[in-house]
């Protein structure tokens, strides 16, 4: 697939980073979501966008 595409790009963007991570377990969990679906903590953070070192 090519991500030159400026759709395809937004969708992959999307569908890897519009994430919410629970600052207990880990999990990736939906960006709506309030509570963390595996330990049902309220502690969440959006997945970061950018990595580290780059």
């Amino acid at each position: 697939m090519s991500l030159r595409d400026p759709f395809k790009l937004e969708l992959a963007r999307r569908h890897l980073l519009d994430k919410k991570v629970c600052r207990n377990c880990g999990a990736t969990n939906p960006l709506g979501a309030v509570k963390c679906r595996k330990c049902r903590s309220k502690n969440l953070r959006l997945k970061r966008k950018k990595a580290k070192g780059r």
